[in-house]
């Protein structure tokens, strides 16, 4: 009936499009803003690929161990759990580095390497899968928000709630470490600890987006700078909350536009989200001014 598809499908998936729209990019200008960086996000830093790690272990290796959870609810749970311990780990590293080396690039390139390294781990795991596992791994790999039911879709809100409520509290803190973190500290700041709260509400936005929709790229990285452009903006608060409508928007739009391309098959919704993102890496890269803003 209508009434089952609006509450079973449509519904859920026009949620997961808006939390994944706010979770990406607000830890994207989380992650910008820490390292001073305009390509700094949770797929470049490697935390998406040790959420996936976390991820696989849970889909794969169970299966290779003849590990069976049928109650539903403790699956997706435990798929929660794993990818956020996975971004975490990835996080507690890069953090670690960043203490030991201040150059931003240098600190780019370990969590690049980081991904490598999860990359090859989960290859392993692949490589000695089951194949319903392998299957099912790869089907999560390509991204999607439409495998959550309105039960996900509420733990999936409160978790992306609690990590957005770190980021808006830290907001004045955020607004002074884009000035450079020896004026934030001059001015009161306790860098370590907020790093390590920004740290830790990015694992939670990065990790349940993994957790419930798989990968999705470009969104954390470029809508902070859409924001920017659009509204002229350099505050912490506002960049925020702007960033939550002009996330879900392109979101919700490429749900859209990867149904109605071809009639009888639904793209990955990665393919429809690069179509946004690359041209504004592009702007990124070739325009100095925004690079200096940031």
């Amino acid at each position: 009936s209508q009434k089952l598809i609006l509450y079973e499908f449509r519904i859920p998936k026009a949620l997961s499009a808006i939390l994944v729209g706010t979770a990406l990019s607000v830890s994207g200008f989380q992650m910008q803003t820490v390292f001073r960086n305009p390509l700094a996000g949770p797929y470049i830093l490697g935390i998406s690929s040790g959420a996936s790690l976390g991820v696989a272990l849970i889909i794969i290796a169970s299966a290779w161990l003849n590990l069976s959870i049928s109650n539903y609810f403790i699956s997706n749970l435990l798929i929660v759990i794993s990818a956020f311990i996975g971004s975490s780990l990835v996080l507690i590293l890069i953090l670690f580095i960043s203490k030991k080396i201040r150059n931003v690039l240098t600190i780019l390139i370990f969590g690049v390497l980081f991904g490598y390294l999860t990359s090859s781990i989960v290859s392993v795991l692949q490589y000695f899968a089951t194949n319903n596992s392998l299957k099912s791994f790869f089907v999560w790999t390509m991204g999607s928000l439409g495998n959550t039911s309105l039960g996900d879709t509420l733990i999936f809100g409160i978790i992306v709630f609690v990590g957005f409520i770190i980021s808006l509290i830290l907001s004045k803190k955020l607004n002074l470490l884009m000035l450079g973190e020896d004026y934030a500290q001059t001015s009161g700041v306790n860098v370590k600890v907020v790093r390590i709260l920004l740290f830790v509400s990015t694992s939670l936005l990065a990790g349940s987006v993994v957790a419930f929709c798989g990968p999705i790229g470009f969104v954390g990285i470029t809508v902070p700078h859409i924001v920017r452009m659009l509204f002229k903006t350099n505050s912490a608060l506002k960049i925020q909350i702007l960033a939550i409508f002009i996330g879900s928007i392109i979101m919700l739009l490429s749900d859209i536009i990867s149904q109605i391309i071809f009639t009888d098959v639904v793209l990955p919704i990665n393919s429809i989200t690069a179509f946004f993102g690359i041209p504004v890496i592009f702007y990124i890269l070739l325009s100095k001014k925004e690079i200096v803003s940031i």
